[in-house]
């Protein structure tokens, strides 16, 4: 105490005979923070324990009596050790002084003189607090050590350290950062149950995981939760919450939430408002998302260039070109400088048009301006080259990339594949494939599949099903067993069995244990996604390869993957080609079971396997079943055309669907063909006529197989003059039909004696475009060359 003596008693004195003191106060002052400073270090290099010693002096600390310490003492350990005993006082708690701790914990073996001190103070009773391990958590975060700040939170309890709300958010931070959302939850509800309070920073740490992880339920519950506990929302979270909507594709939800946010006097700002049009603009809503910029400009929100890439974005996806260009121009003269973003949505936006060369300009100019190029800028032009077959073009922008410091990346590669395996160049495509690893560069599932599904349309299943072998290969056999064992059966885990594993393991302390389970789920290598299965399977399918197709869907369940829509399309479509209705129609059943929602496409495939075998009734009794399952489905209308339909009204029933159809501003016509073709299929051309009539007064094109088989029906019947009026329609429209149901009206027309009509129906067909010559089969014309008049008729109404 001897140094800090020295200047108190000069202190003491000055306040007692106020004589003259010529040193400033902030000199004093100074002097006297560097003699507690001083006293501190003393005690530090010469005392052990530190603790009691340190007591004696708390009078006289501050936070930079503190943080001077810090940065002059030398050894790590005993630095961690002060750290741990000033911390206990919120008085003496400092930003600088925290990140001070984690520089140093930074350093060379500064891990290990932290927890060689932790050893120490609980070996000697000593408090030891949550700040402690907070800094050890940040160290090692800073240092890319997650599994290590995972360790030193689990490790808290056994330094009967029990953690508070600033630990709690620091790990949470880490996992995730990481994109452990699942145990972020898992230590959130422990939290909880461990009776410690989250904050604002808990919650927007949180949702903002939830919504990166495109959990948007997670996150409007969390959402909800805050305000439960009376925690209010700032802007950052609400527009957090905004975003995650706006990615989910919720943006009315969005929309509403925007004006929930104004009324509770949160300010939004461009950022805001910013997140509101992209989410817009990403939709293809780009109308609102003008009449929503028209509302912001009117609170003062001044267009940017952030606001400008967003909409000029949204403009190419939604096909808008011209305008997308216009306020391109409107923003140079409005003199706001492009970037690099900015400069890659052009390129992008030309390269989808097919406007290669245009991309190209501003690839250009962009580099002429300073801006560097990346890798994903190169990637939309040498898709752009690729869509167009301009291989030799794509192939030399590869190549360019590196000029640049940047190198190609899985996506530029798997774009190359997908283009070659368009090209039918498989054999090339493999190639790249096989140099990309030595190249630096892995193949992603994206690229396996790419490279599969190009094998599968070529024929060479036996190779896409080697490649599919080889993906297996990378999945970690113990980790699968692993989870077969926790869920006691031979399956693996579903997500909310995993969810409730997670949480045990929490409860039971063993978070690092959840940690490294979870990580190698995610890190499990480049294995079968479910678009590979579907691919696949689709490839099986097609080669009429059944069984080898069943067992494969097997096969994805066992892994753990569950079926999506585009799995059951695929099933139910190859088990109706292969005749094998029944059971499509079962796996129909199952799909409707799992909660998987059933496609278009797999109720016209039923549909069209129904009506072939006669089944119009059934076909039609489907499609009520689908309008039924639709969100705001119109039940009584969908009841009284059912009636309709039983009780023989067709033409009734199919004015009823079209009328709801044209409410919704959206006809499908894919099932009044399907019923066209079905009903024409059963015998029931009349019928067919009528679905055909009304189809034809409300302007919906009629499709060539449908107008064949009707054709051919009415020829069956005799009805010529309903034939020739469906086949006139035809020629109207531009369509040219096969060959043989041309022939069969012709003879029919000519058995009924009606050579007038042939003669006009073959001039008709000569002017569509028809060449009678070759599109007559030899039985036709043999027909017709015992009637020569009726050739030389038809060369002079042609002449």
């Amino acid at each position: 105490m001897r140094i800090l003596a020295s200047v108190l008693r000069p202190i003491s004195q000055f306040s007692s005979k106020h004589r003259l003191f010529s040193l400033s106060f902030s000199t004093l002052e100074s002097d006297f923070e560097s003699a507690v400073s001083n006293e501190v270090l003393t005690i530090l290099n010469t005392v052990h324990p530190i603790e009691e010693p340190l007591e004696t002096l708390v009078t006289f600390l501050s936070p930079e009596v503190v943080t001077s310490v810090l940065q002059e003492n030398q050894n790590v350990g005993l630095g961690f050790r002060f750290f741990n005993w000033a911390m206990r006082r919120k008085q003496f708690r400092s930003w600088v002084s925290h990140n001070l701790m984690i520089d140093m914990l930074c350093e060379a073996n500064g891990f290990d003189l932290a927890w060689k001190s932790l050893e120490e103070l609980k070996n000697s009773g000593f408090l030891i607090i949550p700040e402690a391990f907070v800094v050890l958590i940040q160290a090692y975060a800073k240092l890319a050590m997650p599994e290590k700040a995972v360790e030193s939170f689990g490790r808290m309890n056994e330094f009967s350290c029990r953690p508070n709300t600033f630990t709690y958010n620091s790990i949470m931070y880490v996992l995730v950062e990481k994109g452990v959302f699942l145990l972020a939850l898992a230590v959130y509800n422990q939290m909880l149950k461990s009776d410690c309070r989250p904050n604002r920073a808990t919650f927007g740490m949180l949702i903002d995981g939830s919504c990166k992880a495109g959990k948007t339920e997670d996150a409007l519950q969390l959402f909800d939760e805050m305000a439960q506990r009376g925690i209010f929302p700032d802007s950052m979270i609400y527009t957090i919450v905004l975003s995650g909507l706006c990615q989910a594709e919720r943006t009315d939800q969005a929309h509403k939430l925007l004006q929930t946010m104004k009324s509770s006097s949160c300010c939004a700002d461009s950022i805001t408002y910013n997140v509101m049009l992209n989410g817009f603009c990403r939709l293809g809503r780009i109308d609102e998302a003008l009449e929503l910029l028209d509302s912001f400009r009117r609170e003062g929100f001044v267009l940017g260039l952030n606001g400008y890439s967003c909409l000029i974005d949204g403009l190419f996806r939604a096909g808008r070109f011209n305008e997308a260009l216009e306020w391109y121009g409107q923003m140079c003269n409005q003199n706001i400088l492009g970037d690099t973003v900015l400069y890659t949505i052009m390129i992008k936006g030309f390269s989808e048009a097919g406007k290669v060369e245009d991309a190209m300009k501003f690839l250009k100019e962009m580099t002429e301006k300073g801006f560097v190029p990346d890798t994903f800028c190169y990637n939309t032009l040498i898709k752009g080259f690729c869509d167009i077959g301009l291989l030799d073009r794509a192939r030399s922008l590869k190549l360019e990339i590196s000029k640049n410091n940047q190198f190609p990346d899985s996506a530029t590669y798997t774009i190359l594949i997908c283009g070659l395996c368009k090209e039918g160049l498989v054999g090339e495509a493999g190639q790249i494939f096989n140099e990309m690893e030595k190249l630096g560069c892995l193949p992603t599932v994206i690229t396996f599949n790419a490279l599969i599904d190009g094998l599968c349309k070529v024929g060479e299943l036996d190779k896409a099903r080697l490649l599919f072998h080889k993906m297996e290969i990378g999945r970690n056999p113990s980790l699968i067993l692993h989870l077969r064992l926790s869920q006691g059966s031979g399956q693996v885990l579903d997500s909310v069995s995993l969810k409730k594993l997670v949480e045990q393991y929490c409860e039971s302390g063993l978070i690092l244990k959840a940690y490294k389970l979870l990580v190698q789920l995610a890190d499990n290598g480049v294995v079968p996604n479910i678009i590979t299965y579907n691919i696949l399977m689709n490839g099986l399918f097609k080669t009429n390869n059944i069984n080898a197709a069943l067992k494969l869907f097997q096969k994805l369940q066992v892994d753990g993957y569950s079926p999506d829509a585009v799995t059951y399309g695929t099933l139910i479509d190859g088990l109706q080609r292969a005749n094998r209705e029944e059971e499509a129609f079962g796996y129909f059943d199952q799909m409707v079971r799992n909660g998987c929602t059933p496609s278009l496409s797999v109720y016209n495939t039923l549909m069209t396997s129904l009506c072939q075998k006669g089944k119009v009734s059934q076909a039609f009794s489907l499609w009520l079943n689908y309008l039924r399952s639709r969100p705001n489905s119109e039940e009584e209308a969908v009841k009284l055309v059912e009636e309709q339909f039983h009780d023989g009204k067709v033409e009734d029933a199919v004015r009823g669907l079209l009328k709801m159809d044209l409410r919704k501003k959206f006809i499908n016509s894919s099932p009044y063909t399907i019923w066209l073709i079905g009903m024409c299929q059963a015998g029931r051309v009349d019928e067919a006529v009528k679905i055909f009539s009304i189809l034809e007064e409300h302007e919906i094109n009629v499709t060539p197989p449908s107008c064949v088989m009707l054709i051919s029906g009415l020829c069956k019947e005799g009805k010529l003059d309903l034939a020739v009026d469906v086949f006139l329609h035809t020629l109207e429209k531009g369509l040219i039909l096969m060959p043989w149901v041309c022939n069969r009206l012709i003879r029919s027309l000519y058995a009924y004696n009606r050579k007038e009509d042939v003669i006009d129906l073959m001039n008709k067909m000569r002017h569509a475009g028809y060449d009678l010559d070759i599109y007559f089969s030899q039985t036709t014309r043999m027909l017709l060359s015992g009637n020569e008049h009726m050739f030389e008729m038809d060369r002079e109404s042609n002449a």
